[in-house]
């Protein structure tokens, strides 16, 4: 038993340091490969894109480059504090002595470990929204509303979370071997819900979405997705301008509780036969299936997690490899949870470049679509302005760009739009 738990600890070291280089080497040719082409606009924008407007990108994206690194050595350090340093060990054995072993200790532990996650990231949040996003002009968030943010999500959370929660660890605890087979249903079951109730429950609470009030737009947007086969409950106008000078449109809802949603930032920058071209884009998700693709691939990938957690949480060696003993007369299934957690990001990080692969590949057949139901010109337009608008770098490291980014660098959406 010590040598798996002394082979487990290895792995999950050289997992988290094999991550940790890989991540440090891209971010560090980002930044490289953006500051070299920082002074030239590409010969392919030259003619659109103002020398400012590229330079503030590039110094925008090397900005997030950098507290990136930050961010990933503040996370690695957090993750061995909860695991090999004894954080969450001592953490459960403190609700233990308090509690005793029961329910109630482990939905303790849980909501301990997420306010405690929670405030560690709050510093390096404040420092992105009120000093990398407000030095570049995107933020329009005040301190009070970016505390009102978090309060809401935090009760979001917890009205949310915690039931959900409740119901995994009864399924752990009543259901028998199988009872990952039964949590995962009710996982998914909770996740299709969620689908159709954040649209008209949890997103308001957040943004106000009025009805579009443009007759002149609703009938151009109506005519389109009838053109398309495409039926939604509404079209919403989203106020992101309290928050953000980025723009965006999208989709919400699942079945009838289908709706379009434009923020108001987005029909500010971009004209109506642009809007058209964004919105058929969109379209082109539903219409490819990527929608039903991706909740299909969250089906299996989930079933697969809950299934190798159903394993894991039978072994002592899951548990004293990661720092953490693990109870004999009480449920470890809230430790379980937690360190399942912590460490399957780990294992994930390596599937980065697939399912990146993967999106990009998406997004070009949803580009594909829209230039067959609208201006290819106008599409290519509406990236522009959404490209410069959001300070989206033009002169992406080919090989990050490859492992992260889930729509194509600008130079290669263009060139295929215009091939098509």
């Amino acid at each position: 038993m010590q040598t798996a738990s002394l082979t487990f600890t290895l792995v999950f070291c050289a997992l988290l340091l094999g991550g940790l280089v890989i991540r440090f080497i891209l971010a560090s040719r980002q930044i490289r490969h953006v500051a070299r082409h920082r002074g030239k606009v590409p010969a392919a924008f030259a003619q659109t894109i103002a020398p400012q407007a590229h330079q503030k990108a590039a110094d925008y994206t090397i900005t997030k480059a950098r507290f990136g690194l930050l961010d990933m050595a503040l996370e690695a350090a957090v993750l061995l504090t909860w695991t090999l340093l004894g954080g969450l060990d001592w953490l459960n054995q403190t609700l233990l002595a308090a509690l005793g072993g029961g329910m109630v200790q482990q939905l303790a532990l849980l909501v301990a470990f997420a306010v405690i996650a929670g405030l560690v990231s709050l510093p390096l949040g404040w420092w992105s929204t009120f000093r990398i996003e407000e030095r570049f002009g995107f933020n329009k968030m005040t301190l009070s509303m970016w505390v009102t943010d978090l309060i809401k999500g935090a009760a979001v959370a917890g009205l949310v979370g915690l039931p959900i929660a409740a119901l995994m660890l009864w399924l752990m605890g009543t259901t028998g071997p199988l009872w990952w087979l039964w949590a995962w249903g009710a996982w998914m079951a909770f996740n299709l819900l969620l689908l159709v109730l954040y649209p008209t429950v949890i997103a308001p609470l957040f943004n106000k979405f009025e009805p579009l009030q443009d007759e002149a737009l609703k009938t151009r947007v109506t005519a389109l997705m009838q053109r398309c086969g495409f039926a939604a409950s509404g079209l919403f106008v989203m106020d992101g301008s309290r928050r953000s000078a980025h723009a965006n449109a999208y989709f919400t809802g699942f079945g009838a509780a289908k709706r379009v949603v434009f923020f108001d930032t987005l029909l500010q920058q971009l004209t109506p036969n642009e809007i058209d071209a964004v919105l058929a884009h969109e379209l082109g998700h539903y219409k490819r299936r990527h929608i039903l693709k991706r909740i299909a691939l969250m089906f299996a990938m989930s079933l697969a997690g809950f299934a190798a957690l159903g394993w894991a949480a039978q072994q002592i060696w899951f548990y004293t490899g990661l720092g953490v003993t693990p109870s004999l007369d009480a449920p470890n299934d809230a430790l379980a949870l937690l360190l399942f957690m912590l460490v399957t990001p780990l294992f994930t990080f390596f599937l980065s470049p697939l399912s990146a692969q993967l999106s990009r590949r998406h997004e070009f057949e949803a580009d594909a679509y829209a230039v067959q139901q609208t201006n290819g010109r106008d599409l290519a337009s509406a990236l522009l302005k959404l490209y410069k608008d959001n300070a989206s770098t033009l002169t992406p490291d080919p090989v990050y760009a490859g492992f992260y980014y889930s729509h194509p660098p600008a130079s290669e959406r263009l060139a295929r739009l215009q091939a098509v």
